[in-house]
């Protein structure tokens, strides 16, 4: 299996009473890949995973997996534990796992490898490994994301470390046959791009679907002038939206557009101020103009 294209890792939505709205996360989920996604992740950290029990995380992904299944759509789940992945084992819509290289710990490279080969023996299905160094405090060479995507179950990465630096370039300039590389910085993703990323995992694509999904195909296509402003005007949407953490803003977006039910998230997080989702959503209107 091999992963490409645009995947949106949703938010979870609450309702006014804070209970999850799944009648609007069914929706979301339909409108993304109406607009062109070849997939979405549930239960990522746009998602607040951290911050849903296990009684609603079971219900997140029964609606999500249920879209995915009508419309033949690839469904990827964050399960960064043993027990989560086995928790996936009767559940066919599932295409693969998002799971994060540990975080805090910093086990080193050889650490980072033998946990993505424990859990890629254990797990029902196929992994992407979630690497942004700037959240968990372990780096990885390009040798050792090469020596990642060698290991068995393992069939793609999430690839988020900020910018792009001389392992990005080393990496790309050589990925492993069929291992799927998806850019998950959404400010950098059209750098990635031209560097050779297969796709994105990007959460501002709640917003702007069509728009990355014709990002992806620009670069594909080679045409990079039109590639290259499309990018920006994504870029600078993208900043506006990551301006306070995520997905405050992103949600603050959807509820202004009357997508949601509440702009709602669960602490430690605190809903996106008037100012910055004004400012968003300034850019949004912005990005109607920009070609490609």
């Amino acid at each position: 299996m091999t992963l490409t294209g645009l995947y949106v890792p949703l938010i979870t939505p609450f309702d006014d009473s804070g209970a999850v709205a799944l009648h609007a996360l069914e929706a979301l989920a339909h409108q993304v890949l109406d607009a062109g996604a070849a997939g979405v992740v549930a239960l990522g950290t746009t998602g607040e995973a951290a911050a849903v029990s296990e009684a609603e995380r079971g219900e997140v992904v029964d609606v999500v997996a249920s879209v995915c299944r009508e419309r033949a759509a690839h469904l990827v789940v964050g399960a960064d534990t043993v027990q989560a992945l086995r928790a996936l084992r009767d559940r066919p819509e599932v295409s693969a796992a998002l799971c994060v290289v540990p975080p805090f710990v910093r086990p080193g490279e050889a650490g980072v490898l033998a946990h993505f080969a424990h859990l890629a023996q254990v797990s029902p299905v196929p992994l992407v490994a979630y690497h942004v160094a700037y959240r968990t405090g372990q780096e990885l060479s390009a040798d050792a994301l090469r020596r990642l995507a060698e290991l068995p179950g393992v069939v793609g990465i999430k690839y988020a470390v900020g910018g792009i630096d001389a392992d990005t370039i080393a990496f790309l300039a050589a990925a492993p046959p069929g291992f799927a590389v998806l850019g998950g910085d959404d400010l950098f993703i059209s750098p990635l791009l031209a560097l050779g990323a297969h796709g994105g995992i990007l959460a501002s694509a709640h917003v702007a679907t069509a728009e990355f999904v014709r990002l992806l195909e620009l670069w594909r296509a080679g045409d990079l002038v039109a590639a290259r402003s499309l990018g920006r005007g994504l870029a600078a949407l993208s900043a506006a939206l990551f301006a306070e953490p995520n997905p405050s803003v992103i949600k603050a977006v959807l509820y202004a557009q009357g997508r949601i039910p509440s702009p709602a998230v669960r602490l430690p997080l605190l809903p996106a101020t008037p100012e910055t989702t004004h400012a968003a959503l300034r850019h949004v209107d912005d990005l109607a103009g920009v070609p490609g």
